[in-house]
């Protein structure tokens, strides 16, 4: 997916998804399953809240998307704290078929697991669910992400084992992201950008490299 592809219209459903990102009929077929499973789990567990379901397009699928963009040449990826699977399972999506690809999808939780794992199953994803908190885990890859999981500082703690390893961290943040930074470089030293989000105007993107520890 080319940053040109990723310019205006606004993303609202599946025809303007693929207008933006390129995706194949394949992969917006795939997505539809994604997004039908979604549904069908949340009825049973608390995946995503239910208002957000009838933005899957937006919010879950082109919000997760636009990483590709940031990493193009990226095989593998990490994601911490998985949940739901955004932007894990949506990453996978794109990258089934392409040499090499691996998706980690580190999740904690037994019962997100299971959806997690149905999904991979179920659309014949490169993906790996592991049950585990993600600083005892010993991965190496080219990105770890994660939207949602921890104010910065935290954040870092949880991504060190694979930054530390040569990973770049992209992880979703909110506008005023730099005040969670400058809290940050109290325990750590790293390097990072910020990235305005193409799926929300408040959203932040902010990559990560160089991480170790102050002092």
């Amino acid at each position: 997916m080319s940053v040109a592809a990723l310019l205006d219209p606004p993303v609202t459903d599946a025809a303007s998804f693929a207008a933006r990102t390129g995706a194949t009929d394949a992969q917006l077929g795939d997505l539809v399953r994604l997004e039908i499973l979604l549904a069908d789990w949340n009825e049973r567990m608390n995946l995503v809240s239910a208002s957000s379901l009838g933005e899957f397009w937006p919010r879950h699928a082109f919000d997760s998307a636009q990483l590709l963009a940031l990493a193009p040449s990226a095989k593998t990826w990490i994601d911490i704290g998985a949940g739901a699977g955004f932007p894990g399972l949506v990453l996978a999506i794109f990258l089934k078929g392409a040499a090499h690809a691996r998706v980690h999808l580190v999740e904690s939780q037994a019962k997100r697991c299971r959806f997690l794992s149905e999904a991979c199953q179920v659309l014949s994803l490169p993906a790996k669910v592991h049950q585990a908190r993600a600083e005892a885990l010993s991965l190496k890859a080219d990105v770890v992400t994660a939207r949602a999981v921890a104010p910065l500082g935290r954040l870092l703690a949880f991504a060190r084992p694979f930054l530390t390893r040569g990973a770049v961290g992209l992880f979703f943040k909110s506008e005023g992201v730099e005040a969670e930074i400058d809290a940050a470089r109290a325990a750590w030293r790293f390097k990072c950008e910020i990235t305005p989000s193409l799926s929300d105007p408040r959203g932040r993107i902010l990559k990560v490299e160089g991480l170790s520890i102050a002092g």
